[in-house]
């Protein structure tokens, strides 16, 4: 089992920056990749960034060159999204998912992003 907590959403303006935070923890050794998801209210879920556990990234076209995805160098079970260049259509409840080698699906809570315009 693998648990995992987000936090850093919040209520920013167009143009703003905004960081999420997602920490793994429990049997974290059979992590295969951590990525970021996200949902806009009557949208289906979709997937935002990826980190595996190599460092390979990967993203929606949506939010290439806005976002970064990275692990915490002393931390490895910590992986942050760095957005910037926020715009209205960005605003989503964004969730922390992980994948494990025995093929195991968890997902964070989910911390809600609201862009203004």
């Amino acid at each position: 089992q693998v648990q995992l907590e987000e936090s850093g959403g919040g209520l920013v303006q167009a143009g703003e920056s905004l960081t999420l935070s997602c920490t793994a923890s429990g049997s974290t050794t059979n992590i295969v990749y951590i990525a970021w998801y996200r949902q806009a209210p009557g949208q289906e879920r979709d997937s935002v960034a990826l980190i595996a556990r190599g460092g390979h990234t990967t993203y929606a076209s949506s939010v290439k060159g806005r976002f970064t995805i990275s692990r915490d160098n002393n931390a490895e079970n910590t992986v942050y999204l760095q957005m910037n260049s926020l715009k209205v259509e960005d605003t989503a409840l964004y969730y922390c998912n992980s994948r494990t080698l025995q093929g195991g699906n968890f997902w964070g809570q989910g911390t809600q992003v609201t862009v203004s315009s």
